[in-house]
């Protein structure tokens, strides 16, 4: 008998592709899927195959939530968990509640840490920053299956912890390319992903200052939108800037593949950012956009097997102008070969099957 996989994750559950793509794949395989999530900052309506869930949650400050959340969640996985269940936890802010209970249980415990939760900046030298630390110091060293999204990151969680996470990408599914490149006038530089500091958004703003015949597309949002918005009229730069809001995955997917260069400029803001491989980097890459890069580990590795875009010197708006402007002389078709090969080895078709591998050997576990 195929065992349950109830997944659950502080989200609600609405633009978070990794989850998507993980249970997608999982009740694609035959397991029986359930995903529960929240409903903090909206519950959009949406589809899935497997049956899901948000838990309502009633606090007003993000601090009370997380506890809010950990005690629901905890009622909820003792109601429905059973001796054929796995657990799977997504990050260290849905990871307590899951261990307690399949320890309860003694059932397997599945781990996916997206990040390094501890170190993000939105928690760095808060109190909450202490909570997380001892969460991962108290759970991850006793864990037998884990995940993460970068090869970084499985190098710091071993060196910390002593644990051995495999290494599954956010990486897309393949998408075929038309070959068809639009002659866009102005040229189209694309941001995707959160408002969020430390991305170098600020930064690609004041770029625009030294970019003719470009113009910059930011889409998403996040706690900097308004601030951004407002360096963009306080810059005179509302002909040259556009915010498009956040947009529903498939809409992004249609706006990435007509751009001219895409963005992955994240800034060193605590080794979440530094250790960090970016959606944004896989998804351009899948529609055979190039980008410019920030010096950071993950990044340099892929440009050191694919020539996919150009690095940014550092972080001065002159800097990262040129950069651009190198991407957009070479040109789309320029990249084309390399962003070819890099597609084809950064897809979910190759992640899934170390997903899969690791669901097994849990399934496995008596």
């Amino acid at each position: 008998m195929r065992k349950k996989i109830i997944t659950s994750a502080f989200s609600n559950l609405y633009t978070d592709q990794r989850i998507e793509k993980v249970c997608r794949t999982l009740y694609e395989a035959g397991y029986e899927v359930e995903l529960i999530g929240n409903d903090w900052k909206g519950a959009e309506e949406m589809q899935r195959p497997y049956p899901f869930s948000r838990i309502h949650l009633a606090s007003k400050s993000l601090k009370t939530a997380y506890f809010e959340f950990n005690w629901k969640l905890y009622q909820e996985l003792k109601r429905k968990a059973d001796q054929n269940t796995i657990l799977h936890a997504n990050d260290v802010d849905a990871l307590y509640s899951n261990y307690l209970i399949a320890k309860k249980l003694n059932i397997p415990l599945v781990f996916d840490s997206h990040e390094i939760f501890s170190e993000m900046p939105a928690v760095q030298g808060k109190m909450s920053q202490k909570l997380w630390r001892y969460v991962e110091k108290t759970v991850i060293p006793k864990l037998e299956w884990m995940m993460t999204a970068s090869g970084s990151y499985a190098k710091w969680f071993q060196k910390k912890y002593g644990v051995s996470p495999v290494v599954v990408q956010n990486a897309p599914r393949k998408l075929e390319f038309d070959a068809h490149i639009p002659e866009n006038n102005p040229k189209i530089l694309l941001y995707q992903g959160a408002i969020n500091p430390f991305r170098g958004i600020d930064k690609v703003i004041m770029a625009m200052h030294h970019l003719e015949g470009v113009i910059l597309k930011i889409a998403g949002d996040g706690p900097r939108k308004e601030e951004y918005e407002d360096l963009v009229s306080k810059e005179k730069l509302q002909q040259k800037v556009q915010f498009l809001g956040k947009l529903k995955p498939e809409d992004l997917r249609k706006i990435t593949v007509t751009v001219d260069c895409g963005m992955s400029i994240e800034e060193n803001g605590g080794e979440s950012y530094l250790y960090s491989l970016p959606n944004k980097v896989l998804d351009c890459i899948q529609a055979r956009v190039p980008l410019i890069l920030s010096n950071l580990p993950e990044m340099q590795n892929i440009k050191s097997q694919f020539d996919v875009g150009e690095m940014i010197k550092n972080h001065q708006p002159e800097s990262i102008a040129e950069a651009v402007r190198k991407v957009l002389d070479k040109g789309r078709l320029g990249y084309q070969p390399e962003l070819e090969k890099a597609s084809r080895a950064l897809c979910w078709e190759n992640e899934e099957i170390k997903l899969l591998k690791v669901f097994q050997e849990a399934s496995n576990a008596r």
